[in-house]
């Protein structure tokens, strides 16, 4: 199978290199200056071995690209930009007819629990992906995955529940290419169970550091405030316990010298991205609160700062953790 990464940042990078690395056939797709530093340069991923140069194919467009029978396309963008990506790719043509959506699996190795609801609706083939892959993409064309002996945990299952041949062949190219794969029939209870973590993600891009003890207070308000909402509206998720359990001795942090890994909300506010995927990760909290009646203040004010930062291009660290907590 080849690998069409699209979205060829942190994770994407990530995915993509090492997969690239391990034999596999890929391609990344990417846009402006990351583009073109790929394309004259290659990627440079730096792992905790050292700094790999990858001479990756890379395309800006999927009109550049031929795709073929035996493509996956592996969606690696924010979710604020998924429809615009899979509303393109969906109807590109398959080499012997149809199109993508009618003939390729999408796979969305992506945060929050929205992507696989939106790209069902364009493809038939769809596998949710819980990435639990700490990285960095702050400069075009380069990638830090600073995490052994695995570079990250991929929990991949097909969407609806289930397992099949693909989700298995993918994941045995994955655990090739240095990652730990499971597949599992219930990934969405995985994405789930990581969407709790990644509410701490906010609170770290607007304040700069989620460590002080109001900054904790706040992801611990925004976690027990998910938590019942999650209760309230019936749906199962993987634990805390059962995360630290998946990636403890597989996928932990190593020392890298003057690289330190930040979430990807506070990466977006720092190379001023002007957007945020909040709206996915905290609002997909409040959502379910509205729907089920759950108050969920705490991570109302934390969406709405997000986008207020994103919107008026702040660099993190502009508000402190008890200007925040004011809001509440």
């Amino acid at each position: 199978m080849r690998y069409i990464i699209i979205g060829s940042g942190a994770v994407g990078g990530s995915i993509g290199g090492r997969l690239h690395e391990s034999g596999r056939s890929v391609v990344l797709v990417a846009r402006g200056a990351h583009y073109e530093a790929l394309r004259d340069n290659g990627l440079r991923l730096t792992v905790p071995t050292g700094t790999l140069t990858l001479d990756v194919p890379v395309v800006a467009r999927p009109e550049d690209l031929e795709l073929r029978e035996d493509d996956v396309l592996v969606l690696a963008v924010k979710t604020q930009d998924s429809v615009a990506a899979l509303d393109t790719w969906a109807a590109q043509p398959v080499a012997g007819g149809g199109t993508a959506g009618e003939r390729l699996p999408v796979v969305c190795a992506q945060n929050g629990v929205e992507n696989e609801r939106l790209a069902l609706r364009r493809f038939r083939e769809v596998y949710g992906v819980c990435v639990i892959l700490p990285s960095s993409h702050l400069n075009p064309a380069e990638v830090v995955a600073p995490c052994g002996p695995y570079t990250g945990a991929l929990v991949i299952g097909r969407y609806g529940a289930g397992t099949d041949d693909t989700a298995r062949r993918i994941a045995d190219d994955l655990e090739k290419a240095r990652f730990l794969a499971p597949v599992a029939a219930d990934v969405m209870r995985w994405k789930y169970g990581k969407l709790l973590g990644n509410l701490a993600n906010v609170v770290e891009a607007v304040c700069g550091s989620a460590t002080d003890a109001t900054a904790q207070d706040l992801v611990a308000r925004a976690k027990a405030e998910g938590a019942a909402a999650l209760d309230a509206a019936g749906i199962a998720y993987a634990s805390g316990a059962e995360i630290t359990a998946l990636r403890s001795g597989t996928v932990d942090p190593q020392p890298l010298a003057g690289e330190r890994v930040r979430g990807s909300s506070w990466q977006s506010l720092a190379r001023g991205t002007g957007s945020i995927e909040t709206d996915y990760l905290n609002g997909e909290v409040v959502l379910l609160g509205r729907e089920h009646g759950v108050p969920t203040p705490v991570n109302a004010t934390l969406q709405h700062a997000a986008r207020e930062s994103a919107r008026q291009n702040r660099k993190p660290g502009d508000m402190t953790p008890e200007e925040l907590s004011k809001r509440i």
